[in-house]
């Protein structure tokens, strides 16, 4: 297992300082303040000088810590910032260079999870290599299929290293949104879906499509396009499953990323495991946590991520 975190090359994201359940970030020329359960230390630095760095801070509602509900709240303005500013990614590989749309929303998130760099690097990197080899074999690009893309940085990632992207999500205003962080990044011809994932996946496995990539980043608790509920504890398996039946049995590869409290990384090495029938040693199979280490060194976990290669 591995503990990965943003580059250091990073100049338009910081995580400032993090404690007493909270976490001080840049996002480019602005600061925020939200909360974060699982910064469970004291910050370092003292509340003045958070006072005095902070553009705005999110303040949770009624629901917040109530399931399906936990982002919900407001933003209490400090200082002036405007609505919607533009962060750049330029990656450690060459042709990684992605602009990203940021804003602020009603659940707390701002258009970008910068713990997901690391996968990021590790798409461009796979699909680069896909792309060269089916270029030299005389073969289309591959396709690399994103569900639960969200604004789509992974999507992009993807798409700037060459290859035939799909972009899936249920939620129609993110895909608009993911459409313009294509658009300032340079990139274009990305198919947009809005769409239930396990659905789509199931109807593409009945077709007999296969990608040569598959990222997925579910959230805890789901909502389809037209208002279908799921719990993931209730099907994270079967669309493991199901994306294992439409992921290219060779020159392929999946990132999972997993979000959920109490999900460890052996969890979801486990549930890939079983649902590709892997048993024994896989040179392809990693898992490990995502985690953002803030000025003073303290690292805060995020997510947990499992990566397959076949």
């Amino acid at each position: 297992m591995t503990i990965e975190t943003p580059g250091d090359f990073w100049k338009d994201y910081e995580l400032v300082d993090s404690g007493n359940f909270e976490k001080l970030e840049r996002f480019g020329r602005f600061h925020m303040s939200r909360p974060e359960p699982k910064a469970l230390w004291e910050k370092t630095l003292s509340e003045e000088e958070w006072d005095k760095t902070v553009n705005v801070v999110f303040r949770p509602g009624a629901g917040f810590g109530k399931a399906g509900k936990e982002d919900s709240g407001t933003w209490d303005r400090r200082r002036k910032m405007d609505d919607q500013w533009v962060i750049r990614y330029k990656g450690a590989q060459k042709g990684l260079d992605l602009s990203l749309r940021l804003g602020l929303t009603a659940f707390k998130h701002v258009g970008v999870f910068p713990e997901q760099a690391p996968n990021w690097e590790y798409i461009y990197r796979n699909t680069s290599g896909l792309v060269t080899k089916a270029a030299a074999e005389g073969k289309p690009k591959p396709k690399v299929l994103n569900l639960f893309a969200y604004t789509g940085a992974a999507s992009l990632a993807a798409k700037a290293a060459g290859a035939d992207v799909t972009h899936l999500d249920s939620v129609r205003q993110v895909v608009t949104w993911a459409r313009n962080n294509m658009e300032l990044s340079g990139l274009d011809n990305i198919r947009w879906v809005v769409e239930d994932a396990l659905k789509f996946a199931r109807r593409e496995a009945k077709r007999g499509n296969t990608y040569q990539g598959i990222i997925l980043d579910p959230p805890a608790y789901g909502h389809g396009p037209d208002g279908e509920k799921w719990k993931l504890d209730e099907c994270l398996y079967d669309i493991m499953k199901c994306v294992a039946s439409i992921l290219a049995p060779t020159d392929s590869f999946l990132v999972l990323n997993l979000y959920s409290n109490g999900y460890s990384a052996v969890l979801g090495e486990t549930v890939v495991r079983q649902a590709f029938g892997i048993s024994g040693d896989c040179p392809g199979l990693e898992c490990g946590e995502l985690v953002l280490r803030d000025r003073f060194g303290k690292n805060l976990p995020l997510s947990i991520f499992v990566r397959l290669r076949l």
